[in-house]
């Protein structure tokens, strides 16, 4: 199937807006929970609206954690689905402070922003610098606006692709964050390319491209 991509049914995301975005595209899209479907597909996209202990424990529960971890082809993660991807993350359940487990397909951690006299959540367009020339933001001008909606946030280290500019959040109370993080096949944006114009229907076409 040309351009053959799944998007991974967490059980715990809105996911018809991006399947939508792909479809613009003129992709083949399938919404799957089923790992053996999953795994041959072309491309995956993990998408995220929510919270990390709900997405974690939605995930568990329908077995998906191996099937994530094994994958070797592009893989996309969207705002929550980008902060699965690496260790762990400071959300924890509703009243209690522990980390929650996440996915491990890279290091890194998720921190609850620090924005001084700013919003939270995060909401908004706001720009996005690429770190290096890369393929999921080639042919996207540096400081392209994108559309964010997040209070948690992984601080700007070895594997981000990107960075975007608000309040004070990191640990180090520098104010700039991963807007993209990459390793191997697997790559997260903080934003929603598919709610980004112009910019996010490029970059997910660039995705499907690679």
């Amino acid at each position: 199937m040309a351009n053959s991509l799944v998007i991974v049914n967490t059980g715990c995301a809105n996911i018809s807006s991006v399947k939508f975005a792909f479809e613009r595209l003129g992709s083949s899209v399938e919404v799957s929970d089923d790992v053996t479907i999953i795994s041959k597909a072309q491309r995956v996209l993990l998408p995220g609206v929510g919270s990390a202990p709900a997405a974690m424990k939605s995930i568990r529960k329908k077995q998906l954690v191996d099937c994530l971890r094994s994958l070797t082809q592009p893989t996309l993660g969207v705002c929550l689905g980008m902060q699965l991807m690496v260790n762990d993350s400071q959300e924890g359940e509703f009243g209690k402070t522990e980390l929650t487990d996440c996915l491990g397909l890279m290091p890194g951690r998720v921190h609850r922003m620090q924005v001084g006299n700013q919003r939270l959540p995060h909401m908004g367009w706001n720009k996005v610098s690429s770190k290096y020339d890369n393929p999921l933001f080639k042919g996207i001008g540096d400081g392209e606006h994108f559309y964010f909606v997040h209070s948690f946030a992984v601080n700007e280290y070895e594997h981000t692709l990107a960075t975007c500019e608000y309040g004070n959040n990191a640990i180090e109370q520098e104010n700039s964050f991963s807007a993209a993080i990459h390793k191997n096949n697997f790559f997260g944006v903080q934003f929603h390319p598919e709610r980004s114009s112009d910019a996010g229907a490029h970059l997910l076409q660039n995705f499907i491209q690679l």
